[in-house]
């Protein structure tokens, strides 16, 4: 069965315009540290295995952190070009992209206060296979970088409260026998 992502979003942007209050979309994530730099982190029906590499004290059982987050914006963009150009009648192939995230660890490890912990730059090249004019690719990545959520949250201040409470780390045990 194929998708018709154009009819997706053309009922979903026809629903949000006449209701919307409805679009708002709360996503809810939970982790929790296992054994030393290894956590589990709980997404839906999703388990994920997060830990840093052997070099940085990890046991390199899953990927960290910092390349979870260049996934997201990778696969964001996949998504966001997939779902525009069916929207935009842009014939595509197929989409990939190729990311690479310059992280100085003084920041992380306290050793230079004037260094940020988290990455000093991110590139990425996206690979579209597409037949499309060069004129209407460009069309459809000033319409994937406008959208993207991903792209959004990195390049925009996000609001983030972290509130810390005192308890058992099993707060949330009932979402981890479920997951």
């Amino acid at each position: 069965m194929t998708v018709q992502f154009k009819d997706i979003y053309e009922k979903t942007q026809a629903g949000l315009r006449q209701v919307p209050e409805n679009a708002s979309a709360v996503f809810t994530v939970n982790t929790r540290q296992v054994e030393g730099f290894r956590s589990e982190a709980s997404l839906r029906q999703f388990s994920v295995t997060v830990d840093e590499p052997e070099a940085l004290g990890g046991s390199d059982t899953g990927p960290s952190p910092v390349e979870l987050l260049l996934a997201a914006l990778g696969s964001c963009q996949e998504i966001t070009y997939r779902l525009y150009a069916d929207a935009l009648g842009v014939p595509l192939d197929g989409v990939s992209v190729r990311l690479t995230g310059n992280l100085d660890l003084r920041g992380f490890f306290a050793v230079d206060p004037g260094v940020r912990p988290g990455y000093q730059s991110i590139e990425a090249t996206v690979v579209l296979d597409s037949p499309a004019s060069d004129a209407d690719l460009a069309r459809l990545k000033a319409e994937v970088d406008r959208h993207c959520p991903v792209l959004d949250i990195l390049a925009t201040a996000t609001p983030v409260k972290l509130n810390l409470e005192r308890g058992p780390t099993t707060a949330w045990q009932d979402t981890w026998s479920a997951a």
